[in-house]
């Protein structure tokens, strides 16, 4: 059966599919070792049709955890596997990295499914196809079953949290970056979960989860959600909703422990005893945070939807407990429990870019094929790679043409 492109894979045009396309074969530099991102076959009945990458470090221990990642709408496995920051730090602290890859037979700009319902329930399609590849890494690679994660970043994002959901028995924990809370769609249109959000009480979106696997009584995972304030294509509302969904899956309250401010203006609220993780960047838009770099907390190459930030993966990394109790603890200590105020932009920044590279960034947005910067609603011009403006930021999220 032909399934109907999402919104969310709607919102990328031609000219940004190729390019990011391009991008997302491009890897960084490979590490002096042998191991390198695999092609699997034959790890299971493969109802969604989705193809299975893997990477082993070399001298991968047995019982070693395993993280699942997940691409955006037109990236590939290749792509976010050299580029989200993950292969650094499964090379650190010897982890397996699975790496499913969506195809444009089954969403035209191979977007995860995470609006369909035969692919978002526990037993069928995409989800189950996902869980046959960590089978397949316990069985033939060793790693530990109590030591697995999830990670996706937009659709994948999505279907991060389809995962958490349908198979609480399988994850341990995971993180959700620039997505949207389980079963937001269906019932709700995907325009609808990514330009307004739906909003739903805490029990109401617990109850969802809890419905996914009906008479579970194991633990339940520990969620970390990444969120842009910038971010035009999945709001930051979600964000929030995602937030009272797994607080109520958790039992703990939906207002924060502690808080923290991290580099590149984000603020980290934690809750409950480390249940659940909200990062906020503040004016970054739709993407992956990474930070290019050498120091121990830095990783990723910056790109279309992998944004110049913060190194999410890092962060995650640790709170999903792969570093052995190694390196900088990311944890906060206890503060006000207020939410944190972004700080000011002290100075005028002007940037020159395309108006593709522009909204990826999150200075602009793209409306009916044309840019329109943030705050001043400015129109730049065509949203493609092809025309180039200048940018002045003259405030928090606010940023005008010329210099």
């Amino acid at each position: 059966m032909r399934r109907s492109p999402s919104l969310l894979a709607r919102l990328t045009g031609v000219v940004a599919g190729m390019v990011l396309a391009a991008a997302a074969v491009t890897t960084v530099a490979a590490p002096a070792q042998a191991a390198t991102l695999t092609q699997v076959t034959n790890f299971g009945s493969n109802p969604g049709n989705l193809a299975m990458y893997a990477y082993r470090p070399d001298n991968l221990p047995a019982g070693a955890p395993a993280v699942v990642l997940l691409h955006g709408c037109t990236q590939n496995a290749a792509g976010y596997f050299a580029n989200s920051g993950w292969w650094k730090f499964a090379d650190q602290w010897k982890f397996a990295l699975i790496v499913p890859q969506q195809s444009s037979a089954n969403q035209p700009l191979s977007c995860f499914n995470w609006f369909v319902e035969q692919d978002i329930a526990r037993g069928s399609g995409e989800a189950l196809s996902i869980r046959q590849m960590v089978e397949h890494a316990r069985n033939n690679y060793g790693t530990d079953a109590r030591r697995v994660f999830v990670s996706g970043l937009s659709a994948g994002g999505g279907m991060s949290a389809v995962m958490l959901a349908t198979y609480p028995d399988v994850f341990a924990a995971g993180s959700v970056v620039a997505g949207l809370p389980y079963r937001c769609s269906p019932p709700a249109s995907t325009s609808t979960c990514q330009y307004s959000g739906v909003d739903k009480t805490p029990q109401e979106w617990g109850n969802l989860v809890r419905a996914a696997y009906p008479g579970y009584t194991g633990p339940r995972p520990r969620v970390a959600i990444w969120h842009g304030t910038s971010d035009p294509t999945v709001v930051p509302a979600n964000a929030v909703e995602l937030r009272d969904q797994w607080t109520n899956v958790r039992g703990v309250s939906q207002t924060p422990t502690s808080t923290a401010s991290l580099p590149a203006n984000t603020s980290l609220e934690v809750y409950g005893s480390n249940d659940v993780r909200l990062y906020r960047v503040s004016g970054m838009g739709h993407g992956t945070p990474v930070d290019p770099g050498p120091a121990a907390d830095q990783c990723g190459t910056a790109g279309a939807y992998l944004l110049d930030t913060i190194c999410s993966a890092y962060h995650d990394a640790v709170f999903f407990g792969l570093n052995g109790g190694t390196g900088p603890s990311p944890t906060p200590t206890a503060s006000p429990t207020a939410s944190p105020t972004a700080s000011p932009t002290t100075a005028p920044t002007c940037v020159t870019a395309t108006n593709y590279a522009h909204v990826a960034a999150g200075r602009a947005y793209q409306s009916g094929g044309y840019a329109y910067a943030n705050g001043s609603n400015q129109r730049m011009g065509l949203y493609n790679t092809f025309y180039t403006s200048t940018l002045k930021q003259t405030g928090p999220n606010h940023w005008v043409i010329g210099c």
